[in-house]
């Protein structure tokens, strides 16, 4: 069922005798929505934050429990789990139709704005302004990430076993080299374990259905349930339609062009990826260069990095890199078509697989998801993956960091250890420079995170142009 507005029933005021926000229809959310999309920079850390900045303290659409428990369940899923949550509270707010306006328009600026640069990068090279753009912002992304963690961490991390569970996962990941689906699996098993005991810590750690976790009143009361239900016959249908969005058209693909053309190459590859993508762009980056370059050919070493500073610094989703790699397969094997237009189509292939998927873990899952809210042993599970996906971007941005300053980092294993140790003599001191103001407008003055991006990329062109980087 569709709904043009929540919040029918007007709760009472709170204790400070703050009414809840009026009632908000799908195209008065549309431009909310718009913007938490133009400034989703930063990966999933910063982008989150922007969504809770905005959800959460400033329209008090959903509660911070809410919020928290529908991050918890979109961080369990493969695919960016920033787009996922997008979609998630718009479906929240406006049933289906809401999940497609959140979910996509939170990927279509990236669509945009890394088709364009694929473009020029295809026409021109890195170019210089281009290179200094990619090369300032990056000192902005890294200060905005920094400060997503600390705020997504002083929400998530509420007590001493949290804690442990996020410094925990940061040690397996970063020095241990375990992977994100074993972390995710560890961590949900003593969070479920700790929640079906009734430990008390594993309760205020996830947050959920406590009154001081969240500073009421909110459009999306706690106790509203969605009106879509969970009924088998209402699962299938939703199931069998975005499978059938999603796939008909590699199977056309295939049937039409083959296997062996690089649209059939492209299409099935994105749709193994967008299965097995768990724990974020970071964590399946390694195993797409690896097959776009050793296996494929797609891509030279290098051009995987540049594609990844696009992603890093426009809007959108980081896995929106894949867009770049499907891009330059095209334009390098374009068949009949001109390299251009077959660049194009293979970029908006990619696109197309790696995010349909997306929209089917949602409608599918997420009416399951709200209904178990009140299981303690869910939302310990739950909480306890939080607390360990704040160790795994922290990780992410100790590694952004050493690759932002240091132009060389290599892996050195000590037994189990594994250290990424940065060539010393490789110190970028412009990098550092730029990434160390970046840091102190941040945390130091306040600075909004436009502004910071836009002084950044600014000093990075400056100093591409003078030849100094």
């Amino acid at each position: 069922m569709e709904s043009a507005a929540i919040g029918e029933e007007v709760p009472a005021r709170d204790a400070a005798g703050r009414a809840p926000p009026r009632p908000v229809t799908l195209a008065e959310a549309l431009p909310v929505w718009a913007r938490i999309a133009a400034l989703s920079f930063g990966g999933p850390a910063g982008q989150i934050s922007v969504m809770h900045r905005v959800l959460v303290e400033e329209k008090r659409w959903i509660s911070e429990s809410r919020f928290l428990h529908a991050l918890n369940f979109c961080t369990l899923l493969p695919g960016p789990e920033a787009q996922q949550l997008a979609t998630y509270v718009g479906w929240l707010m406006h049933g289906t139709r809401g999940g497609l306006v959140a979910g996509g328009l939170f990927v279509l600026p990236g669509v945009v704005a890394i088709m364009a640069l694929s473009w020029i990068y295809a026409l021109y090279g890195n170019v210089g302004l281009v290179a200094g753009l990619f090369f300032g912002l990056k000192a902005a992304v890294l200060a905005v990430v920094a400060q997503a963690v600390l705020r997504i961490g002083r929400r998530a991390l509420r007590g001493p076993v949290m804690v442990a569970l996020a410094a925990l996962s940061f040690v397996a990941i970063f020095f241990l080299d375990i992977p994100f689906p074993v972390i995710v699996l560890a961590a949900a098993l003593v969070g479920y374990l700790g929640g079906r005991a009734g430990l008390p810590q594993f309760q205020a750690g996830g947050g959920h259905g406590s009154a001081a976790a969240d500073d009421g009143p909110y459009l999306l009361a706690d106790a509203e349930l969605p009106q879509e239900h969970t009924s088998p016959g209402r699962t299938a249908r939703v199931l069998a339609l975005w499978a059938a969005i999603w796939l008909l058209p590699v199977a056309a693909i295939l049937v039409l062009l083959g296997p062996g053309d690089i649209f059939g190459q492209i299409a099935v590859f994105f749709s193994k990826m967008a299965m097995v993508t768990f724990g974020g762009a970071y964590a399946v980056l390694t195993y797409v260069a690896q097959q776009a370059v050793d296996h494929y050919g797609w891509l030279r070493p290098g051009e995987m990095l540049d594609g990844l500073g696009m992603a890093e610094t426009t809007p959108g989703p980081l896995i929106m890199v894949t867009q770049f790699v499907g891009f330059l397969a095209a334009y390098r094997a374009p068949g009949a078509l001109p390299p251009l237009v077959a660049g194009t189509l293979g970029g908006l292939l990619t696109t197309w697989v790696t995010f349909a998927p997306c929209f089917l873990w949602i409608f599918v899952g997420a009416p399951y998801v709200e209904r178990l809210r009140g299981n303690r042993a869910l939302a310990a599970a739950l909480a306890a993956i939080t607390a360990a996906v704040v160790g795994v971007i922290l990780n992410l941005a100790v590694w952004f960091a050493l690759h932002t300053v240091f132009a060389e980092v290599r892996p050195v294993w000590l037994g189990p250890l594994r250290l990424d140790v940065p060539n010393l003599a490789s110190l970028d001191p412009f990098a550092l420079a730029l990434t160390l103001g970046a840091l102190v407008a941040v945390f130091r003055f306040g600075a909004g995170m436009l502004p910071t991006l836009a002084a950044c990329s600014a000093a990075g062109v400056a100093l591409r142009l003078s030849g100094l980087v």
